[in-house]
């Protein structure tokens, strides 16, 4: 669903996951939450309303990254050689969803879109030799792709 980049731990805290983790320790697990209450939150999730502007603004930026595609932006044309799949949409949306709960709200708005933006997709582009060659990232498009896909300004 995502593709989040993470640095490497400070040198103490690194040293501190290896020791815990190779020694023979009397481990006390508390659980959290039980198997029932991710999938109650998941339901919970798939209900949140998502208005039909944030669904086509969604929809428009991923079939924005199909280089075959009308309307595609040339940098897209010259830099991709395979865009992201219909699965970039739903995550989108379905990411979305769980950022506007997890935020406090009960809708999908075009920032929730563009926040995810980065981790849907930078592993959904498939980038050509060209940008290879030219040391153009899967992010620096999708920064550009950001820059091209306006939010609406009218109907929410």
């Amino acid at each position: 669903m995502f593709n989040i980049i993470m640095g490497y731990l400070p040198e103490a805290d690194e040293l501190e996951v290896v020791r815990k983790t190779t020694a023979v320790e009397d481990l006390r697990i508390d659980r959290a939450v039980t198997g029932a209450d991710i999938v109650a939150f998941q339901q919970l999730v798939r209900r949140v309303p998502v208005a039909e502007p944030v669904v086509r603004y969604a929809v428009n930026m991923v079939r924005l990254t199909r280089p075959g595609d009308n309307g595609t932006p040339e940098f897209i044309r010259q830099w991709v050689s395979y865009g992201a799949s219909v699965r970039a949409g739903q995550y989108l949306i379905l990411g979305g969803k769980a950022r506007a709960l997890m935020e406090g709200r009960y809708h999908v708005t075009f920032e929730d879109i563009r926040a995810l933006a980065p981790p849907v997709l930078r592993h959904r582009i498939l980038t050509n030799f060209h940008a290879e060659s030219e040391r153009v990232s899967t992010d620096s498009l999708i920064e550009k792709l950001l820059e091209a896909v306006p939010v609406p300004r009218s109907g929410m």
